[in-house]
């Protein structure tokens, strides 16, 4: 009786208990969104486009965006294939990285650079996607009137600085 109860337990499937995960919550590995920056911004200031390194390295555009978003990680082969299509070596993804060699051991990240978040977000993809469909002529000219519109409301940001600065400033006028 205890032969054949030993070998009833014997096939039945053992069940292993795996450690919880931890809890995490939805934000990426700090590591991870840094490797994807700058590999968001190699590709950029190599004037490559998501769809374009996407394709020389095998993968769908929406991958690559996962990967600069730090949505999904990056393995190993593959930055060895986005460096060698974007032609940098691995390590540049790694620079600035605190803890990432002894010398920067205390560095601080290096800074995001506003415009590559807008380029690499939704909407600066939609922007850039609208402005490669108009002719090249009427691109250049709504490229001049963006720029001079936001010269405009700098100037004007400017000057509502100088009027508060002045208004709260006491007055060295004499009145009489």
């Amino acid at each position: 009786m205890q032969l054949r109860k030993a070998l009833v337990e014997s096939t039945r499937p053992r069940v292993f208990q795996a450690w919880p995960k931890p809890e995490t919550g939805c934000s990426p590995h700090p590591a991870d969104q840094h490797v994807g920056r700058q590999i968001a911004i190699v590709r950029v200031q190599s004037d490559v486009s998501q769809a374009e390194l996407a394709r020389s390295i095998g993968i769908s555009f929406q991958q690559l965006q996962k990967y600069e978003n730090a949505r999904n990680r990056v393995s190993a082969s593959m930055l060895c294939e986005i460096g060698r299509s974007l032609d940098v070596p691995v390590s540049r993804f790694f620079e600035g990285l605190p803890g990432n060699d002894e010398t920067s051991r205390d560095a601080t990240p290096l800074p995001v650079d506003e415009r590559i978040g807008f380029i690499t977000s939704a909407e600066g993809r939609r922007l850039i996607e609208g402005l490669m469909q108009l002719p090249p002529r009427v691109r250049r000219r709504l490229t001049a009137v963006i720029a001079a519109l936001g010269e405009e409301l700098a100037g004007l940001d400017a000057n509502r600085d100088t009027e508060a600065t002045d208004k709260s400033a006491p007055s060295d006028r004499k009145t009489g």
